[in-house]
């Protein structure tokens, strides 16, 4: 007599613990590392490998979990990987000096890498077809929504105790999902254990190609991109590792990595969808807290919780999702998610320096609605085709395509804004001059001004030049901005005709009910 499968309920709280406590190391140590840097020792460049370690080893992880899962048994990877993330944790919280910690890192990326594919194959299997939109919904409030609360949530650990509490608080959660794991979870009855050579080459180039891609992202910028040798060699190693992995994989029998599984109409579009939602949300997330720190004046605490309303509007829009799939289709509920999200990026591209409150509330709720729509949608009809022995490698390809583009929107919008700052500055500047009558007038009455508040005369023009230089670096920074969200407008509206592509698969003809039921 087969053994009960257990409550779905509960299978969904075992795996949401492990999502949501992934998702937020993602993000939650990015306010404590100012405090970081000074315990540790640490230049500002050297603190970022601390992110950096992270994401890298998140990155390899996740295309092998289906690898990993059918060598050890999927219930027994993911209960390692728990352990490696929650004892890596620790350890970061009691890292002595910058390399202990990069390691450290290195090791809790490995362990939570694994965390949220897996957790999306076991929802996508707990769940009947009629449910998978609400499975899916609420799956992405885990993905989703952690890396956007993180920063709250590391602010206000690293304010009232310490930077290490960012790290302990994932010992307790930890156990606690340990311990749901080893009663809720089971391994699937299609799950058959593959003992076989694993192919090592196809490991290590597949390692090369996006160790050295995540690498040139996350330094380029600072770098000056191919100015540098150091970039140039990433660039080249990025280049053979990729097409060399590849190559590999479609030629050998058991591959590391199954790339066959995008020969998959539905699930090829709705990964590279997946991936154009990533380059938006993890560059809005770098975006508008920087122009509210850098041009508003906000505290980092303050411009993490001015994101909150995009947040609960992802959190309202992901329960909707669910069940307006079962009665829209992929198509038609992709497609309004993305005209929603091309909108809120036009608004944001409206924004000036003398924005208020609502300028800055409904282009963040149009962006949330937009971002929970595409990702409910997109989690569900991508995989619906995909056999179910295949589910966790696919949802693993689909994952690590998303993180490497969020990685990719990332240093582009960095790259962007600078470039485009430059630009605007050198074409502001050459209407300025001393002669003008504009900038004449304005010089002397700014100059008048600090006079008459007890500034020496003599040192009123220099100090009034200085105000106009802030205020040219200002504007010019503001159109960068305004040109980077529009940029992201025209690659939504790019590529909405690959809905066409999508299909309901054939477990989604009965699609999802609402999660708010």
């Amino acid at each position: 007599m087969p053994p009960q499968a257990p409550n779905k309920w509960m299978v969904t709280i075992t795996m949401m613990t492990g999502t949501i406590m992934a998702a937020l190391d993602m993000s939650i140590v990015n306010v404590a590392l100012p405090f970081m840097r000074g315990n540790l020792g640490a230049s500002v460049e050297e603190i970022t490998w601390v992110t950096t370690g992270y994401i890298l080893s998140n990155v390899i992880i996740m295309p092998i979990i289906g690898l990993l899962s059918d060598r050890f048994g999927r219930k027994r990877f993911y209960m390692l990987s728990v352990v490696l993330f929650s004892l890596a944790s620790a350890l970061c919280g009691l890292a002595w000096d910058l390399p202990s910690m990069v390691v450290f890192r290195v090791l809790q990326g490995m362990g939570g890498g694994a965390l949220i594919p897996v957790s999306q194959a076991v929802l996508r299997e707990t769940f009947p077809s009629e449910e998978q939109g609400m499975a899916m919904g609420i799956y992405g409030l885990g993905v989703v929504m952690g890396p956007a609360f993180g920063p709250t949530l590391g602010g206000w650990l690293t304010d009232n105790f310490s930077w290490p509490w960012i790290f302990y608080i994932n010992v307790p959660v930890g156990i606690i999902n340990l311990l749901l794991v080893q009663r809720y979870m089971q391994d699937p009855p299609h799950l058959v254990r593959d003992r076989s050579r694993i192919d090592l080459l196809g490991l290590f180039l597949m390692s090369v190609g996006l160790g050295s891609l995540q690498l040139m992202l996350e330094k380029g910028h600072r770098e000056d991109w191919l100015e540098s040798d150091f970039i140039r060699l990433l660039a080249v190693l990025t280049m053979a590792g990729l097409a060399l992995f590849v190559w590999r994989e479609l030629r050998t029998k058991r591959p590391a990595v199954d790339l066959r599984l995008l020969k998959n109409a539905t699930f090829a579009a709705g990964t590279f969808l997946g991936g154009c939602l990533g380059v938006a949300l993890f560059a809005s997330l770098f975006l508008v807290p920087l122009f509210l720190q850098q041009l508003m004046g906000y505290p980092a605490l303050d411009a993490g919780l001015v994101l909150m309303p995009r947040s609960l509007a992802m959190a309202l829009a992901m329960p909707l999702a669910g069940r307006l799939y079962n009665r829209l289709g992929p198509r038609l509920l992709i497609a309004m998610g993305m005209l929603v999200t091309a909108y809120s990026f036009w608004d944001f591209g409206r924004l000036s320096l003398e924005v208020g409150f609502w300028d800055l509330l409904v282009p963040q709720v149009w962006q949330g609605l937009g971002f929970g729509m595409i990702f409910v949608a997109l989690s569900t009809v991508s995989l619906a085709d995909i056999a179910r022995p295949k589910i966790t490698a696919a949802s693993g390809l689909y994952n690590v395509v998303r993180q490497v583009a969020g990685s990719v929107g990332t240093a582009w919008g960095a790259t962007a804004l600078t470039s485009n700052t430059i630009a605007y500055r050198g074409e502001l500047a050459q209407h300025l001059t001393p002669y003008g009558t504009a900038v004449s007038q304005w010089l002397a009455g700014v100059g008048a001004g600090l006079a008459s508040r007890g500034g020496q005369i003599s040192e009123a023009p220099a100090q009034a030049l200085m105000l106009l230089e802030g205020q040219l670096e200002r504007q010019a920074m503001m159109l960068a901005f305004n040109r980077v969200f529009f940029m992201f407008l025209v690659m939504f509206l790019a590529c909405l005709p690959l809905a066409v592509f999508l299909r309901r698969g054939k477990g989604g003809a009965a699609a999802a009910e609402a999660v708010a039921e």
